[in-house]
């Protein structure tokens, strides 16, 4: 794929450049964050968004807090404001997991690194982070591409899958996770179609999915939410595949909201479900759905569309971003290191052994 959702310029005292997604699919335009409140701001308005890509953006996030001091000031001075970024950042958005596992990463190696060697300065620092940063970035990359490769062959060679909301390129730092088989499948000769929910309310299907998919070439069919069913019960959908922001140690998946009902669907049509994600979105302190948190987004998302009401003015609105799929609803989890059939407590444990 083309697309580079984000990328860092510079040396320690570079910038993150994102894919400005509110502006997709009218205009493609760079964002440019040189400070962590621009990129706290990127994240709540979902100018970048999926958890892979929030969880290396924001690990650059701390690069960016760090990049302004003096080089040759002690890292300890450092750490106060690594801690207060981490903190702040993981704030924007509270169901992605990946997040705070990203942040918690770059406030861990600061806290070792300092441990070993007190005297350091913020210079060495600096460029220890920007390194955990690349890495971070490169590992998804690598994640995504190893997901791609162990979902392909459930893409029905002359067949039709559905996914749902936006988790491909646009969505991590690499080729995607829910459309990462696809793509994978694609290279490989597969030919099919794929139906893309708009995913209301902010149509990522629409705007994002149905964009990079047709971008690449794949055949990419656009649907309202609500004609799922329909076409389940045409017999017209081989799979269904999404991605996920959180998943509890017992399987229970967050995704964006819709995707619940997308499974039940799948489950009385008897069609399979998978769920697309690295081992960095599995939260084993979760036990299950009930403890994941849910985000609530402001109404206005749904009373109104490109600036005009769509509804009436005092109306209440419930406005949940995500939903949670049962383990039972879901087929196998598709992570880079294999599939997770018949996801549960045991099964996810014995593959994030040694994460």
């Amino acid at each position: 794929m083309p697309i580079e959702t984000l990328k860092w310029v510079g040396g320690t005292t570079g910038r993150l450049e994102l894919i400005d997604q509110r502006r997709l699919p009218g205009r493609l335009e760079k964002l440019s964050c040189q400070t962590p409140v621009q990129l706290f701001e990127a994240i709540r308005t979902l100018a970048v968004r999926g958890a892979p890509a929030i969880g290396v953006s924001a690990a650059y996030g701390v690069c960016l807090a760090v990049g302004v001091l003096a080089d040759t000031a002690p890292a300890a001075e450092a750490m106060e404001t690594v801690g207060k970024t981490c903190d702040y950042l993981a704030s924007s958005r509270p169901t992605a997991v990946n997040l705070s596992w990203a942040l918690q990463r770059m406030h861990g190696t600061a806290k070792t690194l300092l441990s070993k060697d007190p005297s350091l300065t913020i210079g060495a620092l600096k460029r220890v982070l920007l390194d955990e940063a690349d890495a971070m970035c490169a590992q998804d990359r690598r994640a995504c591409e190893a997901i791609g490769q162990n979902g392909a062959h459930l893409i029905p060679d002359g067949g039709a899958v559905l996914t749902h909301c936006n988790a491909g390129a646009l969505a991590t730092a690499g080729i995607g996770t829910a459309l990462a088989p696809m793509y994978v499948a694609y290279r490989q000769g597969r030919r099919f179609c794929v139906y893309a929910d708009e995913t209301r309310p902010l149509l990522q299907g629409a705007r994002l999915t149905a964009w990079e998919l047709t971008q690449a070439g794949i055949e990419t069919v656009l649907i309202c939410d609500s004609m799922a069913a329909t076409l389940m019960q045409q017999g017209r959908i081989g799979a269904v595949i999404t991605g996920a922001d959180r998943i509890a140690a017992n399987g229970d998946s967050a995704n964006k909201v819709g995707t619940l009902g997308l499974s039940i669907l799948a489950r009385h049509y008897g069609i399979p479900f998978y769920i697309a994600a690295p081992l960095s979105t599995f939260d084993l302190s979760i036990a299950d759905g009930r403890g994941i948190p849910i985000e609530e987004r402001s109404g206005d998302e749904i009373c109104s569309l490109n600036g005009l009401l769509a509804a009436p003015e005092t109306v209440g609105v419930y406005n949940p971003a995500f939903d949670i799929t049962p383990a039972g609803h879901i087929t196998a989890i598709i992570t880079e290191r294999g599939l997770i059939y018949s996801p549960g407590r045991e099964n996810i444990a014995s593959a994030m052994g040694g994460v």
